[in-house]
């Protein structure tokens, strides 16, 4: 009895995705609970796996098809198609072996010596067996891999699960003394013998000139394409703007030179920037409370909770999962929270729940060595925190020149509901939260 392989529910909103990759194909055979095709929606990657054991019959829908919601892409018959289709080489090589021709006689040895022997076909069988529990490579990693022919099966993967990602697959490009060189995309002319001048193409009038030089186009990524649509959707949609300051980083780095290793010890997590600023943001958002709303039509809705979405690069793009409740976590529970969102963010592992809502967005350019940006609305959203690097800079401090820690910070706001002046003085509260510790923990 065969049995058909659907599109499951994807979540909130979510009604169709994209065919990424296909891990098994036609005829291979299937266990029940082993993954089957990955599909890429706009927020996250989602398996898809087999129901029952059997062999796959049928793959309806192809590598980079969209399909939507219960939706048929592929075909799971009963096992005993396999055992039937294995019957047939053995009774062909039964008569073979009746009535050989002259040619098969005389190469008997050398078929006997290119037979694997039974250690290695264990060999093969335990490798086999390891690989069973990996996860697949990446989209991007295979890609990756094809472009520069190279076989991803010798590729260790370092997540949890050997899943190998891009960057596992450059960092073997690097580390290869005989780097394959990639497969070049143009057309090429084969050099006459005779050394004949070469003649240049001439453009076709009308037409754009014949260039010789090399080009690569690569389909955008379903999450890449939403992202692009989303961030031209804010810039269209809300009157942004942005502000500046600079904070002086002394006082909280001071802390965390003093407190790391016994926070370190007690909490079993390190002591980051990331809680400070969440805990400011917190604050400010307190005594503004328009920086934590949204519209709606012609009203606005102001929030009296505290979502805070930490944006994350990932392989497939910026995400941004939310920190729920953040004025009712402590430092050590949001230190935790964020470093097991961003990991399961890099892991691909996020759920849709914890990448929808939020009230209020940070993002930190500073682990990239930006010094200065100006980041784009997280929409419905209408305000959003940029971190930047930490430098040491001379300023002026009680007339005399000192070096201190400095950041920039820029905060993108709606002007449609926050007023210029609110913003400015929002901005500097968060800058006067962190320069003194003791009042963030007052207050924040």
């Amino acid at each position: 009895m065969s049995t058909e392989v659907r599109v499951p529910t994807l979540g909130e909103s979510i009604v169709d995705a994209t065919i990424a990759s296909w891990l098994k194909k036609e005829g291979d055979q299937v266990r029940r609970g082993e993954t089957l095709v990955e599909l890429e929606t706009d927020k996250v990657n989602v398996e898809v796996s087999a129901e029952q054991d059997g062999v796959l019959q049928k793959i309806v829908k192809q590598e980079g098809e969209v399909v939507s919601v219960d939706e048929v892409i592929a075909v799971i018959g009963e096992g005993a198609a396999a055992t039937n289709g294995a019957s047939a080489p053995a009774e062909t090589a039964n008569s073979q072996k009746t009535t050989p021709p002259p040619m098969q006689r005389q190469s008997t040895g050398a078929l006997e010596a290119m037979r694997p022997s039974t250690g290695s076909l264990e060999t093969q069988r335990q490798s086999t067996g390891a690989l069973d529990v990996q996860r697949p490579p990446s989209p991007l990693a295979r890609r990756i891999a094809a472009e520069h022919n190279l076989d991803i099966s010798q590729i260790r993967g370092s997540s949890p699960h050997g899943r190998v990602t891009k960057d596992d697959v450059i960092q073997y490009m690097e580390q290869s003394t005989q780097p394959t060189a990639p497969i070049p995309r143009i057309s090429t002319v084969e050099t006459p013998t005779s050394p004949v001048p070469a003649v240049q193409p001439q453009p076709v009038k009308g037409q754009a000139p014949v260039s010789a030089r090399p080009e690569e186009r690569v389909r955008m990524s379903r999450r890449r394409q939403t992202i692009a649509q989303r961030l031209v959707e804010a810039q269209h949609t809300a009157a942004m703007l942005t502000t500046f300051n600079e904070v002086d980083m002394s006082a909280i780095m001071e802390v965390r030179s003093r407190r790391k290793e016994s926070f370190k010890e007690r909490h079993s997590v390190s002591l980051g920037f990331m809680s400070f600023f969440t805990k400011a943001v917190v604050g400010a958002l307190k005594a503004f409370p328009r920086l934590n709303a949204e519209i709606q039509g012609n009203d606005m809705v102001l929030k009296r909770y505290y979502d805070i979405g930490i944006a994350v690069g990932a392989e497939e793009g910026l995400v941004v999962p939310v920190v729920r409740d953040a004025d009712r976590k402590s430092f050590a529970e949001i230190e935790r929270e964020i470093a097991d969102l961003a990991k399961r963010a890099r892991d691909n592992k996020l759920s849709l729940a914890e990448l929808q809502g939020g009230t209020f967005t940070i993002t930190n350019g500073g682990v990239f060595g930006s010094l200065l940006s100006t980041p784009i609305l997280n929409g419905p959203q209408v305000g959003i925190l940029g971190m930047h690097k930490i430098e040491q800079r001379p300023i002026a401090l009680n007339g005399q020149v000192v070096i201190r820690p400095m950041m920039y910070l820029a905060l993108s706001y709606d002007h449609r509901i926050v007023d210029g002046s609110e913003a400015v003085r929002f901005l500097v509260r968060i800058k006067e939260l962190l320069e003194d510790p003791e009042v963030l923990l007052l207050e924040g």
